[in-house]
């Protein structure tokens, strides 16, 4: 009796425990979803010769959505929505703050720069991308062919498939590569936005956290031309009718129960050694820190000066803050799990466990030793590398000089030999994608952020400065070149921008423009850190290939890759922690926590009318019945990353009980370490969107395109 007991209990632990992956396509058929509590068989979830749930999923620029109905209905979150919703937006009809929702079709609003993509199929080129590599190469030639053979392959690819896109997705560094071919859906309208109150209650003081009482979700619309093919914005385009959409379970979902994701988590760096994560902890991450936390703080004081910015300075604050939490996080944890130190320890172990392996031992020190050597060099240098990046990507004068620069050093050069933003296939909409960062100019705090990164450059220690930089201001004076560049430069003005995209460098050299006279001062940094990056990627690219194979025969298991930006299928169970001692947090929200946290100031304000409906108990069939209350946000114990933000969370059965959108703050750790004790992600549950919409907005048309009866 006590032998079965225990047999018993050991079955009840084993199934209680979380697993660690983002699990490729290729491996869902390996495993054992059914006795982990699946519903349905594998190839319902992906079955290469006939439907299944990955077919209604997409990539929706940098995050994951869902189809939801026969009409091209996708649901994400609103965060991933966010600059779709404040380009549409202006101070008469501020659809940010008061939300959106069209009454029909045509009222629905064009999102430009959005794009949708399906996978069609997918395969192994490995050989091909590796073709003509050796491992005696130098490494900076070795990353320049294996970027060639991407470009060769891809290139075929789409002239092989028409309309289609190809992209090449590198699975274990140096070793290992797959070629996705898309479909690519380019007319993507904005359906249904709730009130920032709702969509982003909480604001930056709740990111990251749990509990979490956020309505993050938003529903775009995919069209197509009148004869079904991919095509850019027209009116007379019709609604895509998708091969698979996901049915809601209005039900929702209860503690404990199974549940799983499909989509396109972004990078993690679960198998990289001690020296990259040193690197991360102590250089790269605590930079962006402090360098977002002082622009997040003068941006803010732009708007309290002036609040007519709110809306155009909006985009720039969430996603340089998203960040800046997301690193803290992640330092904290880093911090708090000695990881750097306990990698470092594992590389030691190997070490002494391949004593008696000197061939092993040897290669795995030579290894460790070259890594060692990339990794101090970025260390000298990577104050004058992130500057001179920062610089760039910080103002949106120079940001555009650059683009237009390379634009014309790239052009008279072979379609394979330019760099992948200027070739044939992505020109225009490398263009394209620069006149729409221009949509929210503001000079003056171009102006105040250019100026504090060139304040920074100026107090690097003599032997770390940019010399280039150096002689530049001290020539024309960093006051008076400020003063030149935004009363002279033209490169806030698209017709402008359009007029030079066709220029020569030589052209540009003379155009006058001072934004191009930094850009072309600064170009020796530009391409001495180009050179080196394409020097440490061949040579880690080489290196980690290696590694990873030691890795398995000391492990003796099979890794799972890091994550990529591929579709990738992550399963566990609605569940709460403990994220300190005597602390435990409950896996579901319910709407009188958002009246609790409601103080009537940004970023805890709630919508009058939500609060009323309520108080009447007006839940119709969308509340939880074990809390007696309309539950809002999610916890699961799932392995997520950036890019799942918006993936369609489901039950057992393969049908949708609400969205992901964010990790708890242990959980940021995530990209470099997973822990069942800790990595939860927060989802917001399908009952408050159905809710929100019937209740509140009245949007009756969405939910019958969703199949909800009410």
């Amino acid at each position: 009796m006590l032998k079965d007991l225990i047999i018993f209990t050991v079955i009840l632990i084993t199934a209680a425990i979380a697993e660690e992956g983002m699990w490729p396509l290729s491996e869902i058929g390996t495993l054992d979803l059914e006795e982990k509590g699946m519903e349905i068989a594998a190839q319902d979830i992906y079955n290469p010769g006939g439907l299944s749930l990955v077919n209604g999923i997409v990539r929706l620029n940098g995050c994951t959505a869902s189809f939801v109905s026969s009409d091209g209905l996708i649901l994400t979150n609103h965060h991933c929505a966010f600059r779709a919703i404040q380009r549409a937006s202006s101070p008469e009809n501020d659809y940010l703050t008061n939300g959106f929702w069209a009454e029909d079709h045509e009222a629905e609003i064009p999102a430009p720069g959005y794009r949708a993509k399906l996978i069609d199929s997918y395969h192994d080129v490995s050989d091909k991308i590796l073709s003509g590599t050796s491992p005696d190469m130098d490494y900076e030639d070795r990353d320049k062919l294996i970027d060639q053979n991407i470009k060769k392959i891809i290139v075929a690819a789409e002239q092989e498939h028409s309309g289609k896109r190809a992209e090449i997705a590198e699975m274990f560094i140096g070793k290992t590569y797959v070629l996705f071919i898309y479909t690519e859906l380019q007319d993507i309208r904005l359906v249904y936005a709730p009130p920032r109150s709702v969509g982003e209650f909480g604001g930056e003081t709740d990111n990251w956290v749990w509990p979490r009482h956020t309505g993050d979700f938003s529903f775009f619309r995919a069209y197509v031309a009148p004869d079904g093919s991919p095509a850019e914005y027209a009116p007379e385009n019709i609604a895509y009718h998708p091969k698979k959409y996901f049915q809601v379970a209005r039900e929702g979902i209860g503690e404990e129960d199974f549940v799983f994701i499909l989509g396109y988590p972004g990078r993690t760096y679960r198998h990289r050694t001690s020296y990259f994560l040193e690197y991360e902890e102590k250089y790269r991450m605590p930079f962006v820190v402090d360098l977002y936390s002082w622009q997040i703080d003068q941006l803010e004081k732009f708007i309290e000066e002036e609040p007519d910015k709110s809306l155009i300075l909006s985009s720039t604050i969430k996603s340089r803050a998203n960040t800046m939490k997301n690193y803290q996080g992640k330092l904290e944890g880093m911090a708090r799990l000695n990881l750097t130190q306990n990698r470092r320890r594992e590389e030691h172990d190997m070490m002494n466990a391949f004593a008696s392996e000197p061939e092993k031992h040897d290669q795995l020190g030579n290894i460790l030793q070259e890594i060692n050597g990339i990794y101090a060099e970025k260390q000298r240098d990577y104050e004058r590398q992130l500057l001179v990046s920062y610089l760039i990507r910080s103002s949106d004068l120079l940001s555009t000089a650059r683009t237009l620069y390379g634009n014309a050093e790239n052009r008279d050069k072979p379609d394979l030999d330019r760099e992948s933003a200027y070739m044939d296939r992505n020109a225009d909409r490398t263009r394209k994608r620069m006149l729409l960062n221009l949509v929210n100019f503001d000079q003056d705090s171009d102006r105040r952020l250019l100026t504090n990164l060139l304040e920074r450059t100026q107090a690097l220690p003599e032997e770390k400065r940019i010399k280039g930089l150096d002689q530049f201001l001290q020539k024309a004076g960093m006051e008076k070149y400020l003063t030149d560049l935004y009363q002279n430069s033209r490169l806030s003005d698209t017709e402008t921008v359009n007029t030079y995209w066709n220029a020569d460098t030589i052209a540009l050299a003379e155009s006058g423009d001072p934004a191009f006279d930094m850009i072309i001062m600064l170009l020796p940094e530009i391409r001495y850190f180009e050179q080196m990056g394409h020097r440490h990627s061949g040579a880690l690219k080489n290196l980690h290939a290696q590694l990873i194979e030691l890795r398995k025969f000391y492990f003796q298991e099979q890794f799972i890759p890091d994550a990529n930006g591929t579709m990738r299928l992550t399963y566990g169970r609605i569940r709460g922690y403990s994220p300190a001692d005597g602390v435990y947090y409950k896996p579901i929200t319910t709407f009188s926590g958002v009246i609790e946290k409601t103080t009537g100031t940004e970023p805890f304000l709630t919508p009058p009318d939500l609060i009323r409906i309520h108080k009447n108990n007006d839940f119709g069939s969308y509340a939880y019945p074990p809390l007696g209350d309309i539950p809002v946000g999610i916890l699961y114990d799932m392995d997520t990353t950036g890019g799942n933000s918006g993936s369609p969370v489901f039950n057992a059965r393969g049908e949708l009980v609400g969205v992901n959108f964010d990790r708890a703050f242990q959980a940021t750790i995530n990209d470099y370490a997973w822990s069942p004790d800790y990595s939860r992600s927060i989802g917001v549950d399908i009952r408050y969107i159905l809710w929100i919409l019937d209740k509140y907005s009245g949007a009756r048309h969405i939910l019958e395109d969703l199949g909800v009866q009410q």
